[in-house]
This record gives structure tokens, sequence and C-alpha cells, in this order.
């Protein structure tokens, strides 16, 4: 007699350890890099771009809350769209998402090492290698279960935010003094201080949107009715603050100019504007949090695309073998290892502002879906007035095509793509229909 599979993974996750996988999502590339991106598109303004970013992403989280809570199961948006709208819709999500994460985690994965060897003083000729050794370790950590995933998230959050609350205190005094770096405010970037504003707010609407990854481990979630929206609500509140302070420090202290040239250097521009703080250890520090944060995003990404290849093997649009979860409901292992295998081979290159700026586009298409299931919610299901699904979904439409012509081109190219593999190629593996099926 064959020991049955587990259908469902376990629920490991509380309210503490969901708020700290969104913040090991969440406070990662975005802080250390995207800001920089952002000021050189925004200047200033890239400060008041966060805060628009964030309300866009608070009316999005809460509706990804409301309809985690109502559906909680791995996969998310791709889940919430099938339930809710239709096949394709569902698809579209999410193979947005494993288009545009599996490259950002092979980012994370290339930043990692490059920021540790520049912090040992060693050349970067071994910078791929030390990635994929990266990318190896956290698939066997992913396939161990989300319990020992939590615990190693925990730790790297914790140094990361160290780093982030000693940067901001450090740096207080310097932009103090430095008001006169913000003026202008909005600067004319490239001919178009509108257009540079949108921009930014775009790309620092992707360093919000970590905070999904406590939506797509629904099935993992204690209490999920209680602990995802309160998890979500929590993560992007901190992290906005964070945003929103650190940005304010870095340009207040160096200027918008000087802050978005250090992006383009292999220290980060936060590491960048630590220097200029003129403070022993705290350039090192900084270095060594955006070593932990980078390592957080690659944990956070093999384990979001694993659950959303979860969930597309459980609906057809994958194959079978990716449904299957280890004898112990601990991880969707094929689902974890196929993830590792593309994160690795994704990491032997890229640009990060382009692959960002994809990111930026999948997302925000990512969660214009998202809100357009939370509006067909059951009246019984809501937890939340519509109003804030329509103000999320148009706010996603209109800042999805801010980013570069070619950017979104390609995108939808991908989107196209990926419909004509949804309607012709699953029909290969998935059953016929039984006759009481039909």
């Amino acid at each position: 007699m064959t020991e049955e599979r587990p259908q469902r993974l376990r629920r490991e996750l509380g309210l503490g350890g969901a708020t700290m996988m969104g913040l090991g999502s969440m406070v990662g590339t975005g802080v250390f890099v995207s800001i920089g991106i952002a000021a050189g598109a925004a200047g200033p303004a890239t400060v008041l771009a966060i805060i628009l970013a964030a309300f866009v992403a608070m009316g999005n989280a809460l509706s990804s809350a409301q309809l985690a809570a109502s559906h909680a199961v791995s996969g998310g948006t791709y889940e919430y769209g099938y339930r809710y709208l239709t096949p394709a819709f569902g698809f579209t999500a999410g193979w947005m998402f494993l288009c545009a994460k599996t490259a950002s985690a092979a980012t994370a994965a290339l930043g990692f090492a490059g920021y540790l060897l520049r912090l040992l003083g060693d050349g970067q000729s071994a910078m791929q290698w030390i990635a994929l050794g990266a990318i190896a370790l956290f698939t066997v950590l992913v396939l161990a279960g989300l319990r020992r995933s939590s615990a190693m998230n925990i730790a790297i959050v914790s140094v990361t935010l160290l780093a982030l609350f000693v940067f901001i205190l450090a740096g207080f005094p310097s932009a103090i003094q430095g008001r006169d770096n913000f003026a202008p405010f909005f600067p004319d970037v490239n001919g178009s201080a509108l257009h540079g504003f949108f921009y930014a707010t775009a790309l620092m609407f992707v360093a919000y949107t970590g905070y999904a990854r406590i939506a797509t481990l629904g099935e993992e979630v204690k209490d999920p009715r209680k602990s995802i929206p309160r998890a979500i609500i929590i993560t992007l509140s901190i992290a906005a603050a964070l945003y929103i302070l650190i940005a304010a420090v870095a340009i207040g202290s160096v200027g918008a100019e000087r802050f978005a040239g250090s992006a383009a250097e292999q220290a980060t521009p936060l590491e960048a504007v630590a220097h200029s703080f003129d403070l022993p250890f705290v350039p090192e520090l900084v270095a060594a949090g955006a070593i932990t944060a980078m390592l957080g995003v690659l944990l956070n990404l093999i384990i979001g695309l694993s659950r959303v290849l979860l969930a597309m093997g459980r609906q057809g649009d994958a194959p079978p073998l990716f449904a299957r979860i280890a004898g112990d409901g601990r991880a969707p292992a094929s689902a974890v290892m196929l993830v590792g295998v593309a994160v690795g081979v994704l990491s032997l290159g890229g640009s990060l502002e382009t692959t960002w700026a994809f990111s930026a586009f999948s997302v925000l298409i990512y969660y214009a879906i998202t809100n357009l299931a939370a509006l067909r919610l059951p009246r019984e299901n809501r937890l939340y007035p519509r109003w804030i699904a329509v103000a999320g979904l148009s706010a996603c439409l209109f800042l999805a095509f801010w980013v570069p012509p070619a950017i979104w081109l390609v995108g939808l190219a991908l989107i196209l793509a990926g419909l004509v593999w949804h309607m012709v190629v699953p029909h290969f593996w998935r059953a016929p229909p039984t006759s009481k099926e039909t």
C-alpha cells in the first residue's frame, strides 16, 4: 500500500513570521538600489514618488488581503484570477509573475555575490559561482520547509533592518544641513519632469510589492482571514516609513544627482552615501545590510515562485509534476527545484535597471488583475469598500505605461506568447474530462 501524498501544504506561518516574510521581500533590492535609480529619474521629487507609490501599493495590498483571506491557497493572483475572473486572466498573472520575478531573483543573487566580493576586497571573477552557490543553498533550504526558511529569513531581515536604522540615524544630521539639496524639487530630467516623476513612482511601486509574498503563501499561514490582512498592512507601513526616511536622508546628504550617479557603481547607492557621513563602520555595516538584503530577496522569491508554479501545476497550466507536494507536506519539491535551476541559468547575465523596469511593468499588470478580481468578490467576503479596488486598478494601468516603451512592448509580447501557450500546450498533459465532469 503506497502512502498518500498530502494535497495541501502545512500551515506553519504565524502573524510575526508572515510579516517578516513580507519585509524580507520588500527591504532588499528596492531600498538598496531602486531608490537611487528613481532619484536619477525624478530628483528630490523621489520622496514624493515614494509616498504616491505607497498609496497605490496600499490599495493593491488591501485587495490582495481580502482575496487571500477569502481564498487562502498557494498562488496569489494566479488563483484569484481563475476563481473570480477567467482562466486567461489567472494565467496572465501567473505567467508575468514567473517571468519578472525569476529575473529579479537572478539579479538578487548576482547583487549578493558582487557586494560580498567587494566587501572582502576581492575581484569579481568568482561572482557567478558565488551567486550559483547561494541559489543552490537557498533552494535546498526551501525544500526543507517553510519553518526553516522563515527562521533564516528572520535572521537575514534583522541584520538588514539594523543596517538601515544605523544609516538613517548616522545621516540625519547631514540631511538637515543639506536642505538646499531638495531644490529644485521637480527638476527637468531628460526634458520632462512629469515623465520622470511617474517613472520613478512606477519603479518604487515595485519596491513595495513584496507584500504579495504573504498572499502567495496563503495556504501556509495560520488563521489566514485575520493574519494575512494584518501582516500585509504592517509590512507595507514599516517599508513605506523606511523608504521615505532613507530617500530623504540620502538626497539631503549628497544631493539627488550624486545619489543617482552612485547607482551605476559596484557599491550600492546607500553605501556610497554612507561614506559621506565620515563615521567609522557605517559604510561597512550598510554593505553588510545590502548583502543580507539580497539574500532575503533571493530566498523569498524562490519561495514565492515555487508556490505560483505549484498552483499552475494544479490548474494544468504547467505539467502535473509541479503540483506534487513532498510526503511530509512541507514543500512542492519539483516546483522548488525547477525554480532554482531557472534562477541559476538567468544569473549568467542581465542589466539591473532593465530588469527592474520590466518588473515594474509586469507587477503593475499583475496587480491590475488583483484589483479586478477584488471587484468580483461576493459582498459577504469583502473586507474593504469597492472604491479601493477601483482606485488600485486605475493607478496600476496608469503607471504601467510610464516605463520605457521598449519595456512595455516586450511585456505585451510576453503576455501574448503566454496566452498562446495557455491555449495550445497544456492540452498535451491535461486529462480529458470524465463523463461526470461534462
